[in-house]
């Protein structure tokens, strides 16, 4: 199954912003102090292992699988909130974090991933991420991405994305200005939070096209940019 629009936790393919302008046009002349990540869809392909997950949860708790479209990107607790009724939520929420922990077959780093973490500072780089801290590191695992000093995952706030909270406690932890970070993302949750946070924007391809995510700057994946760190910070340039 694509890991785009056909995914049910995606967005329907409607008229998006139009596509954005490669970040060496983007950002020129311009530096980050810090580089956010998101992890699903951007540093990793998880999509087989979500769908699997997702589809079994909605059989088991009787939710038809169109419901779910929309929702990639949200922690799985505020999707299963939106879903059933609170004297179930709980329940079913630590239901799908299992299955998700446990079913990481498939679970791949997504092109230029490798490349792009291994060529920043560790103290220019965090993962923000709506997945628990088991998933993420289930996840990263399955993929082989080592995970960097600063993540950000749903049980370190009160509220995920598309709140602006995990970009701003990114920032944070990093000991950075927000509005100095610049945000990698594919889905339009994390789009909406980073700009809350008042983080530039480069978002890639990975559950959604690029045309309908409303970003300063886009990339199909990490292999189209390399990440340069001079003494004024990183820049992104052409690969």
């Amino acid at each position: 199954m694509s890991d785009r629009a056909t995914t049910h936790l995606a967005d329907p393919e409607t008229a998006g912003p139009g596509p954005a302008p490669h970040p060496a046009q983007a950002f020129a002349g311009r530096t980050f102090d810090a580089i956010l990540f998101d992890l699903d869809g951007t540093l990793i392909d998880s999509t087989a292992s979500v769908e699997r997950c997702w589809l079994r949860w909605a059989e088991e708790e009787q939710v038809h699988p169109d419901r779910l479209r929309g929702s990639h990107g949200m922690p799985a607790a505020e999707i299963v909130a939106r879903l059933l009724p609170p004297e179930r939520v709980a329940a079913s929420a630590a239901k799908i974090t299992h299955f998700e922990v446990t079913d990481t077959e498939g679970v791949v780093p997504r092109a230029g991933t490798l490349e792009a973490l291994a060529s920043l500072p560790a103290e220019r780089v965090a993962i923000v991420t709506s997945c628990t801290r088991p998933l993420l590191d289930a996840r990263a695992g399955a993929a082989g991405v080592i995970q960097p000093q600063v993540a950000v995952t749903i049980d370190d706030v009160e509220r995920g994305k598309p709140d602006p909270a995990p970009f701003l406690l990114g920032a944070r932890l990093l000991g950075f200005e927000p509005s100095r970070c610049l945000v990698v993302e594919d889905a339009p949750a994390g789009l909406t939070a980073a700009r809350a946070a008042g983080c530039a924007t480069l978002a890639v391809d990975g559950t959604h096209e690029l045309r309908l995510l409303d970003a300063d700057a886009a990339v199909p994946d990490l292999t189209h940019v390399r990440f340069v760190t001079g003494p004024d910070g990183v820049s992104v340039q052409e690969l």
